[in-house]
Parts: structure tokens; sequence; C-alpha cells
């Protein structure tokens, strides 16, 4: 399929399911009845019935008859990418239409904790950064997520070379950072790729973390940094997070974050860089179902499918490449969307300008321009996974209708008087909300 056949197959809603042709990992036959079966998922998990009961501004219920518009403001669902890019794109235009693109599909962002960067100097934060950063999610209404608080990758070369006395420094660092954010994050990946933490690179970059963490041993390491963490701020959200989705994974990390028979994380997050090929709808339920029977949400923290092949001309975006990459989107974000574990997908990166690896990673071109991708996944987001509807009242000011979970606004016009509400509808089962118009 073209370009053109496929933004035209795109705006006629017949392309969000489309199964991509070529070699998968598994049989196409079984990633059909994985998607086939998606829509009732949806319908079923993420939508709910609402018995609505208006008031108008004397508190009495608006009269029957009365035409009501009611429109989704936001997902509950979190769709995200990581912010990184936010003010920092090549020219001020850039920067803009970066800006744009976000706030007009996504409500969920990633901002950067790495501690290398974030302290190069120590007592000396990158604070400003990320409390502009916060600023901008709240002005957008877009969750903040920091990431991450502890990754033994690389490490500052001021820190003290006991490396027992620097490991405190990086418990102390976790604290520091959760509670100083705390109403602005609330949401944080504690420890990234744990299991992996005496890699060569780790040696070399992070020698003193990395001996810290081979003395204390993975586990009172991951449950030294959780209680760290949940000290700072009680009720935020906690992650464990990695790129491991094998079976021996949780017996070296995920088994060992329990305090007193209870899991010290609240959501485990699951990488999918797919920098070398697309999963396929089925190794994508799979890995879904084998993490939910730890019985917490899930998050998918950072995901890349790109839009072009490596070449010897460097690794570019390319027609055919932002086709199949558009596919790939929207099949995986179907599947994603329908399981019920899942509470979020994270995107990495928003832009190729600047993206992880040089690749051609992207929902928008290095030019800022939309790609495919982008034009695809905001159809589901804030198209098929959308809802606006009206109704109109009945006896006692009550209305009634199905829709997505998430945030709302209404308005009715009364006496020549627009009146407008807001309410959220947030379990999927029908729920009884009380809304007063001004």
């Amino acid at each position: 399929m073209n370009r053109r056949s496929f933004l035209k197959s795109l705006a006629a809603g017949t392309a969000a399911l489309t199964v991509p042709a070529g070699p998968r990992i598994v049989s196409a036959a079984e990633s059909e009845q994985i998607l086939a079966e998606a829509d009732g998922r949806i319908e079923k998990r993420r939508k709910a019935d609402a018995a609505l009961k208006l008031l108008g501004p004397d508190g009495r219920p608006l009269k029957p008859g009365l035409p009501v518009k009611i429109a989704q403001q936001r997902h509950k669902f979190l769709f995200g990418c990581n912010l990184f890019k936010l003010h920092r794109c090549r020219t001020p235009q850039d920067s803009a239409d970066y800006e744009k693109h976000f706030a007009d599909m996504l409500n969920f962002a990633t901002l950067p904790f790495y501690w290398w960067n974030y302290e190069r100097q120590q007592g000396v934060t990158n604070d400003p950064q990320i409390e502009q950063m916060v600023r901008w999610c709240k002005d957008h209404n877009i969750t903040a997520k920091g990431h991450p608080l502890a990754w033994n990758y690389v490490e500052q070369k001021w820190l003290p070379d006991d490396p027992q006395a620097a490991m405190q420094l990086q418990f102390k660092r976790i604290e520091r950072c959760v509670r100083k954010f705390k109403g602005g994050i609330d949401i944080w990946d504690v420890v990234n790729e744990a299991t992996h933490y005496d890699r060569d690179q780790c040696k070399e970059n992070a020698p003193k973390l990395t001996e810290a963490i081979r003395k204390m041993g993975i586990g009172a390491y991951v449950r030294a940094a959780f209680k760290a963490a949940r000290n700072a701020s009680p009720d935020a959200t906690l992650l464990i997070n990695d790129y491991r989705t094998d079976p021996d994974y949780p017996n070296k990390v995920i088994n060992e974050l329990v305090d007193n028979g209870k899991p010290l994380y609240d959501v485990i997050g699951i990488q999918s860089h797919m920098h070398g090929g697309y999963w396929g709808a089925k190794r994508t339920w799979e890995v879904c179902d084998y993490f939910a029977k730890f019985g917490v949400p899930l998050h998918f923290t950072e995901t890349t499918i790109v839009s072009g092949p490596r070449s010897q001309q460097g690794w570019l975006t390319t027609p055919d490449g932002e086709i199949a990459q558009a596919r790939d989107v929207a099949e995986f974000y179907t599947v994603l969307f329908s399981h019920p574990a899942i509470e979020a997908i994270t995107w990495w990166d928003f832009t190729d300008q600047g993206a992880w690896q040089q690749a051609p990673a992207g929902f928008l071109r290095a030019d800022m321009t939309p790609k495919p991708a982008y034009h695809q996944l905001k159809a589901l987001i804030k198209g098929k996974w959308w809802t606006k509807a009206e109704v109109d009242t009945v006896e006692g000011g009550k209305a009634e209708f199905r829709g997505f979970l998430g945030q709302y606004e209404l308005t009715a016009t009364v006496e020549g008087r627009t009146l407008t509400g807001a309410f959220t509808l947030d379990k999927a089962e029908t729920a009884s909300i009380e809304v007063k118009l001004a």
C-alpha cells in the first residue's frame, strides 16, 4: 500500500486494524484472532455506562427534554511519550510544532532524571528545567512521570570513592527528587534495568555503584531504592522498569521486591524498543498476559517502532517505512489498549530530531511534520476511542450515555443561557454521577 492509499483508508476509518503484510515472528492467524476480538475487549474494559443527574445553578434538577452535549476532554488511560525535547528543538518553530502535536494527542509525559545529567556537579541540580516541564504538563492537562531514579549506567566523577558511601547518596537522591516534586510528579520509574547492572559498560562508566550493588545484592538494592521513594511519598505510583521479558527476570528482580509478603512496586514497567523489528500481536499479547499474573497494573514504558531501514546513508525515515510503522503502531496500540492489565503506553521518541540511536523512531519527522503513524494513532486516541454524545434530559434532570473512561465536559442551554459542567467517568461499570452546571 502506498502512502496515498494508506492515508485514504485512514480517513475512511478502515486502516486502524489492518494486519501488516510480510514476515512475522508468529503466525498471522493467531495475530488476526487477537485483533478480531480487540474491539469487544475495548468496549468492555475501556468504556462505561453513565447515569447522570444534572443540576442547574440553583441546585435543582434540569427540566426534562433539554438537549445536552457531552464531550470527552481526556482519557483515563495514559497515552504518552518522553518529553525530552520540550523547548530544546533546533529552532523556535520546531519547538512550537513539537509542543502542539504532543499536546494535541497525548496526556502523559516522561521527564528526564538521569542522575549523571541531573546533577553534574554535586548539589547543583537540573531542577529549573524539570520545574518548567512540570508547569507545561499542568498547563496542558498532561500527567508527568519521572524517569529514572536509579540506573546503574553512568556515574558522576564527584561520587566518593567508597562504593557504599556513593550508594547512600543514591538513596538520598531518590528521596530528595520524589519529595521535591510531589504533587507535580507522582509516578516514578524507581529502578531501571536492575538485572544487568554489571554489564561491561556499567563496570567501566559506573564502577562505584556497580561494586556497591554487587556487595548489597540485587534484592537489597531494589528494596532500599523503593523504600526510599515510598518514604518520600507514600501515595506515589512506583514502577520497576526493564527491557527483559523472559521468565528468569522476575526471579532476579520482581520477586525480590517484596516486604512482609507485599510488593513494594505498584506497577511493572515493560520496555518494548523494536528497532530490530515489530513484535507482532501474539507476542505482545503473551508478554501482557505473562506479567499480568503478578496482579498489578502494567505500563509499556519505552516503545519504539522505526519508520525506515538502516543503510549506508544512515538510518533515515522512508515512505514505505512510514507506512509500515503506521500499520504496526495501530496494531500494537490496539492490542495493548484492549488488554485489561495495561494502563499506560509511552512512546520513545516523539520526533526523529535527536532520537535515541539516531533512529527514525518519531511520530514526527526531523522537520516536525507528522508521519502517518501520528495521524493513525491520533485517529484512534481522539477518534475511534473518543466519545462525543448528545442526549436529552428526562424527569429529575437525568441523562444516560456510554463512553470511554476519562474526563468530560457537558453543555446545555437553559432559558437562553449556556451552562457547562464537568465530570469524570472512571469505572468500567455503570456509574451514577451528579453534575452541577453553571
